[in-house]
């Protein structure tokens, strides 16, 4: 079976923890919760946990480079563990998406972000995938990069725990049940506005 890397886009450092920015770290260490493993350094330049998830080898990665550089850590394990592009999944904020919304797609554009221009760059291919995580848009005139430099708002941080889960469901999906399938599921079942489970 073939291994799959998982990537979380995020900031090193604990300043950057609660940051919109940091959105895929918050969804890898919940896979790796699922995964039951602990992240230990790697020599290409990121925290990693090997394990299975949903039945399949995985290498769960967090780049300890700061976003624009994240593409280099990724290709050296991408290269390390032999993995092809078809077979990363990338996790990141999304400005575009409001926040609540999660999609999945293949390839495409960086769109302004950063770290994603640093992985195309890096990886030669747009052609990873992708679990968009939305943050919503910065209010009145804020820059988009001092946005996503902020932490969660109150009123968002009560939903964030859910959100956080669902992600790790779609990146789960994508895994057992390929693209289309992830994107049928989760893309007609946003859920807006957000109920707890009862």
């Amino acid at each position: 079976m073939d291994r799959w890397l998982v990537v979380g886009l995020g900031n090193p450092g604990p300043e950057y923890a609660g940051n919109r920015h940091n959105a895929g770290f918050m969804v890898v260490d919940e896979l790796a919760a699922r995964v039951g493993g602990r992240f230990k350094a790697h020599k290409s330049r990121a925290e990693i946990v090997e394990g299975r998830l949903v039945g399949a080898p995985v290498v769960l990665a967090k780049p300890r480079s700061y976003m624009n550089l994240s593409g280099g850590p990724v290709k050296a394990l991408a290269d390390f563990y032999k993995v092809l592009p078809a077979n990363v999944i990338v996790i990141h904020d999304e400005l575009d998406l409001p926040y609540g919304a999660l999609r999945v797609k293949l390839g495409g554009g960086d769109n302004g972000h950063n770290g994603l221009r640093s992985l195309t760059k890096s990886l030669a291919t747009k052609d990873y995938l992708r679990v968009r995580f939305g943050v919503g848009r910065p209010p009145g005139r804020m820059d988009p990069a001092d946005f996503v430099l902020r932490d969660f708002a109150t009123g968002e941080r009560k939903d964030l725990p859910l959100l956080v889960d669902r992600a790790a469901d779609v990146a789960e999906s994508l895994i057992t049940s390929g693209l289309e399938a992830t994107q049928n599921a989760f893309h007609a079942s946003d859920l807006k506005p957000l109920k707890p489970p009862r």
